[in-house]
């Protein structure tokens, strides 16, 4: 039977989860969390290499998981799995997003109380049965209900802006603080994944200072409760319902500390790995010989000062912190000393914008207005159309208003030596058939159209692949806007082929773009290697529907260089001339 390279992953995650709650070999339990994330973004569709019989070609995937994968396809089962499944109750798997209750005490619980749903931990917690088992205590057990109660009233991730916004303010408080030799924000959050867990801060301090530093985290004003506190972490929650986890290390262990609690933990495998190769131990606290029997030999360090020496002792160059995620950043930084990463200085314009004439909350003068004020060049106007009614879709008649209008303002600002342009898009309907919202002659007047799909996401995949196919063949088809039109921790995105979507797009000269939206955050940053493969052209879109909205283009500079977008494959980084050439030249093939 044919699946797809999603579906699979599932599986392999799925199996990754289980093995941790029944206490399973921990190194075999990670080869499949690495599998999956492989197969998952993969740039090739997983039956062919089944056809072929050539699983075994793919980086990571060895005999035993490549066995797996051919009996699911065949069967629509994994024997593993099929066995976990039986033995582990699918409620305790939620159980691991509980701050502080790791896989063993998970399972010591399962099986000495016989729960396995939240609702039985919670009550568990409170009638003192949790308290009561070996190696737990009242401590645990108040320390794990008051999770479940943050739990219930917060998801347990949020989006990367949210998170930015709580590092931020605890940041700047600490980092001028006695003591703080070095400091930088860690986890996913300096990887710039697009939802965050906990949010992670890294102090390099001497032990002098450590004190003082832990009562100031702790009683800094967001905090309403503090989670732990011991000799190097310390924990808390914020307002928000956020926990922050502040680490301090010796200053000189900095470096190494910051590049593993940096993570990823794929990437820190594949370092330690490498490490090893080399006679070399790699830890947070630094690097080190091996001594004759393989064990680290911490009289022997490794002399370093930054996380670029380190990678330079394990043969590497330095790798960004936004790719590392063991997506191909090792064997691209065995040979490149760097790469062209997009920057915000690159972004010269703001395309993907609405205003009063749809659903925005500005006038398109205001707009316009507020991007000269950031130092834009330039303005790409997309109100929505006539088919998104519930978003004030514009008819004819009003696009003929729009661009009048449009042409007015430009008038005058060339007339008061404004060097600033305002260009006439819109934000096309994507219709069930793939045929954009406009006739062509209304569709020709336009200096470029994002075509975006608004309604019936859920359709089937063919359909959903037809229906993207025909919208990016179409020659004023300029953009594909937010493509699968995922809301972040609120609803999957369609079920679509994104890798057979970015090669049609690149060789029809039709851009992609990177929805800067934090809630939206699509295209996917693992369909980098894909797009960069092809050559995809995208922009970096901010979806502003207010003022305030145009600055979210900087979470889509931090995911376009996750994705490995360099300045040169993002329209927004031209001029606005060398823009409309571009777009010209898709109506002209």
């Amino acid at each position: 039977m044919s699946i797809t390279n999603n579906e699979i992953a599932e599986r392999l995650r799925e199996i990754y989860q289980l093995m941790q709650l029944a206490g399973e070999n921990r190194f075999r339990a990670i080869a499949f969390d690495r599998a999956a994330q492989t197969i998952e973004s993969l740039n090739d569709d997983i039956n062919d290499y089944i056809e072929n019989d050539s699983l075994t070609d793919i980086k990571g995937i060895g005999d035993s998981i490549g066995e797996d994968i051919q009996s699911y396809a065949k069967t629509g089962k994994i024997e593993v799995l099929e066995s976990l499944r039986e033995r582990i109750p699918e409620g305790i798997i939620q159980w691991l997003d509980i701050s502080g209750l790791g896989p063993k005490n998970i399972a010591k619980i399962h099986k000495q109380l016989g729960i396995s749903e939240l609702d039985e931990l919670k009550e568990a917690c409170e009638d003192g049965r949790v308290a009561g088992l070996d190696g737990l205590g009242e401590k645990s057990a108040q320390k794990i209900l008051s999770s479940i109660e943050w739990m219930e009233q917060f998801d347990e991730r949020c989006r990367l802006d949210e998170a930015t916004e709580i590092a931020k303010p605890m940041y700047n408080f600490l980092k001028d603080r006695i003591g703080v030799e070095a400091i930088d924000v860690a986890g996913s959050l300096r990887r710039s994944k697009e939802t965050i867990g906990d949010v992670d801060i890294l102090i390099g301090a001497d032990e002098q200072h450590i004190e003082d530093l832990f009562d100031a985290f702790v009683d800094h004003e967001l905090v309403v409760e503090v989670l732990g506190r011991g000799d190097t972490k310390s924990s808390i929650r914020t307002k928000d319902g956020r926990q922050v986890d502040l680490r301090i290390v010796k200053p000189e262990q900095f470096p190494a500390a910051l590049m593993y609690f940096t993570g990823s933990k794929e990437h820190n495998v594949v370092l330690r790995q490498r490490a090893r190769e080399r006679g070399l131990s790699l830890n947070e606290y630094g690097l080190f010989e091996l001594d004759e029997e393989g064990n680290t030999n911490f009289d022997m360090p490794i002399d370093y000062s930054s996380e670029t020496d380190i990678y330079k002792h394990l043969d590497l160059h330095f790798i960004f912190p936004e790719l590392r995620e063991d997506h191909g950043e090792i064997e691209l930084f065995e040979t490149h000393e760097s790469i062209d990463l997009v920057e915000n200085d690159d972004i010269r314009g703001v395309l993907h914008a609405h205003s009063t004439y749809s659903d925005g909350k500005f006038s398109i003068r205001e707009m316009a207005e507020a991007c000269i004020e950031r130092g834009y060049e330039y303005l790409g106007l997309t109100d929505h159309s006539q088919t998104a009614a519930y978003a004030g879709g514009l008819s004819v008649d009003e696009i003929k208003q729009q661009w009048k209008e449009i042409d007015q303002i430009n008038e005058e600002f060339a007339q008061n030596g404004t060097n600033f342009r305002i260009l006439k898009g819109i934000e096309s309907d994507i219709l069930s058939d793939g045929n954009l919202d406009y006739e062509d002659e209304i569709l020709e007047g336009f200096d470029f159209v994002i075509a975006s799909v608004h309604n019936g996401l859920d359709m089937s995949r063919d359909k959903m692949m037809t229906r993207f196919r025909n919208a990016i063949t179409k020659p004023y088809t300029d953009i594909i806007g937010h493509p699968t039109g995922r809301l972040l921790l609120q609803r999957d995105g369609s079920d679509l082929d994104m890798n057979e979507l970015i090669e049609l797009a690149a060789e029809h000269h039709t851009a992609i773009e990177i929805n800067a939206n934090p809630r939206r955050l699509d295209l996917d940053w693992r369909h980098g290697n894909k797009a960069q493969e092809v050559g995809l052209m995208s922009a970096i879109n901010p979806d502003a529907h207010s003022k305030k909205g145009i600055d979210h283009i900087s979470y889509g500079v931090r995911i376009a260089r996750k994705a490995k977008f360099g300045s040169d494959r993002i329209l927004n980084s031209k001029s606005a001339t060398e823009l409309m050439e571009w777009f010209q030249a898709k109506t002209k093939a």
